[in-house]
């Protein structure tokens, strides 16, 4: 059966993460895997899936994901590197578009395209780069390598209405310290999938990503 998606992608983005602020990162991801992993994931609320590009297959995932679940889920690609890579992604029924970096010309195609950038930064230059390209929600990217301390200064002078998300290197321990320098969500990899984990394991860190998440 194949789901509709009747919502725009950005208000799915916004009404999924205002719920629980957490983007799952599916790197490494089978197509074979990607539907029982995502519907275990959307169990605990956790409704942004991310297959970056780099996954066995990630257009056939992606697809799939579109198909069985449609607004289940907002789901797209990772590491997303080429306007090229954009169309490929909306082809396949993707909605969001995650970057490692602040390519204009990515962001602009995926706003072309009706889809969600969600591009990584790391100087304010990027991320009003960024900005101005359309984006509203921006990752600092790899997180860990800088600290709170750069996110808290880069915060005070973003505009008010764009969500910065903490990603790379950034799990249930360290959500509290992130979230008061100013980190409204994180993105988690393999915190919480790696290739070979089973259902159950994953099941287990999802539930205890979203307590911590929630206290942080």
């Amino acid at each position: 059966m194949v789901r509709m998606m009747e919502k725009k992608a950005a208000d799915l983005l916004n009404d999924y993460l205002s719920a629980v602020p957490l983007v799952a990162i599916l790197r490494g991801v089978k197509p074979d895997e990607v539907l029982d992993v995502s519907r275990v994931l959307i169990g605990h609320g956790i409704r942004v899936i991310e297959v970056p590009l780099n996954s066995p297959e990630p257009f056939e995932s992606i697809r799939r994901l579109g198909e069985a679940l449609g607004d289940q889920c907002l789901h797209g690609a990772g590491t997303v590197l080429t306007p090229a890579d954009v169309d490929r992604v909306a082809d396949a029924s993707g909605r969001l578009i995650v970057t490692p970096n602040s390519d204009v010309s990515v962001i602009r195609r995926a706003v072309e395209r009706g889809l969600v950038p969600f591009p990584g930064f790391m100087t304010p230059t990027e991320a009003f780069a960024a900005i101005g390209a359309g984006a509203r929600h921006i990752k600092l990217f790899p997180a860990a390598t800088v600290g709170t301390g750069h996110l808290k200064a880069i915060k005070a002078v973003l505009p008010r209405d764009v969500g910065v998300y903490a990603v790379g290197g950034v799990g249930a321990a360290e959500m509290e310290s992130w979230r008061n320098a100013g980190a409204v969500g994180f993105g988690i990899g393999s915190e919480i999938y790696q290739p070979g984990r089973d259902l159950a394991e994953i099941d287990r860190r999802a539930a205890a990503l979203v307590a911590a998440c929630a206290k942080g």
